[in-house]
């Protein structure tokens, strides 16, 4: 009884690995075994031979070649020179080759993760034989080693924070321990498993392992990582969730638009809303689209400053211009140059272009461009030295007075007036403190800070929750963000006028994590998913004028709220919870 439950267990653990036995007392030769030396220095015996002949062999033909010997009349020590590199080559290839092509032909099964490091597994556990604590017929058995005691494992679905995690199998708790100890890497789950989510998982729980924290509040369940592979997050292990508000309906252009932001903050949407109930009250919102242009600015040096100032009047000649602008779009279909700004500081150059690039966000696509441009100036400049493809002179994920007053992606101004009384009965203030707090706060309080582009009560906060839930880059938020608000009094000072100006909102409707499904549905609610057919760049920068508009209602609330006195009540009132927090969750 007790041999056949040893023999059943044995066989359950060999069904479910993929490795297998060590057999210490097996008397199964080796091809190695033949060989008179060990395996180490018969290949560094056929390494030496195959460079040593290879090497006499050239020596011999040029000397031929330099005294016009013909290279078919060969003397005995060639001869023997041709066999021996050809002999050590065909045992080089059988000993290396043929393990290299089957490791690129053949798809990785189970059995990669008991053979990457097989050789030093195998000496490992023959050195630790000895200290095992288990019955020595166990001990000689690889297979056994890699498994937790011997209790049942089974699939079944676990509880942490209300998200269902599912316990590992046999296999994955190998690969786990795996990954633990180094063996396998982390980043390489994805392309070995072809299970995406299943490699997030091992992941995550070898994370845990190392680190002895718990992430059972990270949910794991209920996203498609297959759709984040190779463009939006590598190594994943879960997802953060963010609460998306809506705020509106904000009328823009004559349409009403629902605005998606995604954020933690609590009041803004709230704050946002009530904007937008101004604005339509008082007839709506109207935007202009000022320009529309992603840049990229490489740098170049020259060994002289002379150099750097002759390319620099090449690329300024309009006569140049049709030359550079075919070579540019080649990249896409949708891209367009539409202008190079150059800056020279000593040898260095500065080249600014400007595309179009549709509904893109289009970095990817400006780059490709630019680097056409820069491998076709090769052949006039050959002098030239490629430093860097981009010079900050872009300038990308930083406030730069270049985006300020050149502006990068859209450039939008948005405006509205509001009634004196919707200021009165909605805002809750009047029109004379608005525009007093606006010039002391938003103008000269941010000239006294040396603001560069910060103009505003919160522009930024609009604008990075906007992105979030539309599937924009958040780190683009700084130069998006760049904003004045403006506000005066009209109508014999009955009326407001406010107005943002926004010179580098940086939005696309295709590519990066607007195609991910949340952000995907964001964009359909606004009626500017993906790409439009009709006249491409419209959702873009549709989407731009939306995030204006919603810029423009928060800062009309905030400001209200300021000149009111009301900052304070409100977030107390939104912004701060007398729920006990860590009852509900243990709960």
């Amino acid at each position: 009884m007790e041999s056949h439950r040893r023999r059943s267990n044995t066989n359950s653990v060999r069904s479910h690995k993929p490795t297998r036995p060590i057999a210490l007392d097996d008397d199964s030769t080796k091809a190695s075994d033949a060989l008179p030396l060990p395996l180490y220095l018969t290949n560094a015996f056929f390494f030496t031979l195959f460079f040593s002949a290879v090497y006499f062999l050239l020596c011999r033909w040029r000397e031929k070649i330099r005294s016009s010997t013909p290279l078919h009349v060969v003397t005995f020590s060639e001869i023997v020179g041709i066999i021996a590199s050809v002999a050590s080559f065909i045992y080089l290839l059988g000993f290396f080759g043929i393990d290299f092509v089957q490791s690129l032909v053949l798809r990785p099964s189970a059995d990669v993760w008991a053979s990457e490091d097989d050789e030093v597994d195998n000496e490992v556990l023959l050195r630790n034989e000895d200290s095992r604590k288990v019955p020595c017929g166990q001990a000689l058995d690889r297979s056994i080693r890699s498994l937790p005691p011997p209790a049942k494992i089974v699939t079944a679905e676990k509880m942490f924070d209300e998200m269902p995690t599912t316990v590992t199998t046999e296999e994955d708790e190998e690969i786990i321990r795996s990954v633990v100890t180094g063996l396998t890497p982390s980043y390489s789950l994805e392309s070995k498993l072809g299970d995406c989510k299943r490699a997030a998982a091992i992941r995550r729980e070898a994370l845990q392992r190392l680190t002895g924290k718990s992430l059972s509040g990270l949910p794991l369940d209920g996203f498609d990582y297959e759709s984040i592979l190779g463009q939006c997050c590598e190594m994943p292990v879960g997802y953060v969730q963010i609460p998306v508000g809506i705020a509106g309906p904000l009328l823009l252009n004559g349409r009403d638009y629902s605005v998606p932001m995604a954020t933690t903050e609590g009041c803004l949407v709230a704050s946002t809303n009530r904007g937008c109930k101004a604005i339509h009250l008082s007839g709506g919102a109207t935007s202009v689209l000022l320009r529309d242009g992603m840049t990229r600015a490489p740098v170049v040096r020259f060994g002289t400053a002379k150099r750097a100032a002759d390319l620099k009047l090449y690329l300024e000649d309009p006569e140049n211009f049709e030359t550079l602008a075919v070579v540019f779009n080649r990249s896409s279909r949708f891209a367009r140059l539409q202008g190079i700004k150059c800056a020279i500081a000593g040898k260095n150059l500065y080249l600014r272009f400007s595309c179009f690039t549709g509904d893109a966000m289009g970095m990817n696509m400006v780059s490709k461009g630019v680097q056409n441009v820069l491998d076709f100036l090769q052949s006039d400049f050959p002098d030239m030295d490629v430093v860097g493809i981009s010079g900050n002179f872009c300038s990308d994920k930083k406030p730069a007075a270049v985006n300020w007053i050149e502006g990068r992606g859209k450039s939008v101004v948005c405006e509205a007036i509001i009634k004196g009384d919707i200021v009165r009965k909605v805002l809750k203030t009047s029109v004379e403190s608005l525009v007093e707090l606006n010039m002391l706060k938003n103008l000269t309080g941010s000239a006294m800070a040396g603001a560069l582009g910060g103009f505003n009560a919160h522009a930024s906060n609009i604008v990075s929750a906007v992105y979030i839930a539309t599937g924009q880059d958040p780190a683009q938020n700084v130069e998006s963000s760049h904003c004045i608000t403006m506000m005066e009094a009209v109508n014999d000072g009955k009326d407001l006028h406010v107005s943002v100006t926004m010179p580098s909102i940086e939005v696309g409707t295709v590519g990066g994590g607007t195609q991910l499904a949340s952000q995907s549905a964001c964009l359909n609610l606004l009626g500017v998913k993906g790409a439009s057919k009709e006249s491409p760049g419209a959702n873009s920068r549709l989407l731009a004028a939306i995030v204006a508009g919603a810029v423009l209602a928060g800062e009309l609330s905030l400001m209200s709220a300021l000149a009111a006195g009301q900052l304070v009540k409100s977030h107390m009132k939104y912004n701060r919870s007398s729920k006990d927090v860590s009852k509900a969750a243990s709960s």
